[in-house]
């Protein structure tokens, strides 16, 4: 308890920097994500081309690796910092993985939808925006929430470039106090108050879907 209280701030300073890079890792890499499965599924070949090498090239590189490639390389072009980098790799990383969720919800919807959508005069875009989206993201719902989960528990790699977030801090208390145990405790307790709430909202949200339908 008195680690707890003696170090306080420090903890909560790093739960701050983890809920801000997971929120924006979180809407980032839905955005390219979504954006990416679509891609794969255009009838173009090239354009499929660059969705799969998107996807394959993130999903298969170690996200330690995307991390220092940003935070040792690009940073000498373009600086930044830490925090900064590892949202970036965060993101690209977590991206490639929901590209894939997303593009296996949009071919489980019957194609009969997005072809009576275009026969009433919606364009490609229109249609997948407001007709096959929509139920793609209720089919992945599932896979969605463990793909969040997975970005919250990942973001502990802001560890390695001084992200300052709550695993660099649980670094710092431990180095000072030399309680490695209870301080590792208590980071894996404030990591519990992320996911454990936005696991039952995800399980929460399934159960009103499947009662919606």
């Amino acid at each position: 308890m008195d680690l707890l209280q003696n170090n306080f701030s420090t903890f909560l300073q790093g739960f701050g920097y983890t809920l801000l890079s997971s929120v924006i890792a979180l809407v980032v890499s839905m955005i390219l994500g979504t954006f990416f499965a679509i891609l794969q599924i255009l009838p173009q070949k090239w354009v499929q081309k660059v969705g799969n090498i998107y996807v394959q090239v993130f999903r298969n590189i170690p996200l330690l690796i995307i991390t220092f490639f940003f935070f040792l390389v690009v940073a000498k072009v373009i600086p930044m910092n830490g925090f900064t980098a590892g949202t970036i790799a965060l993101s690209l990383y977590t991206s490639a993985f929901i590209a894939e969720t997303v593009r296996a919800g949009i071919l489980s919807v019957n194609s009969g939808q997005m072809e009576g959508a275009r026969a009433n005069g919606l364009s490609f875009w229109q249609a997948m925006q407001h007709i096959v989206l929509p139920q793609a993201f209720k089919i992945a719902l599932p896979s969605l929430g463990n793909q969040f989960i997975n970005l919250v528990k990942n973001s502990s790699i802001l560890a390695f470039v001084g992200g300052l977030d709550l695993m660099y801090q649980g670094n710092m208390v431990a180095a000072n106090t030399f309680d490695t145990f209870g301080t590792y405790i208590i980071v894996a307790l404030f990591y519990l108050v992320i996911t454990l709430p936005l696991s039952y909202y995800m399980q929460h949200l399934e159960r009103k879907l499947k009662h919606a339908a």
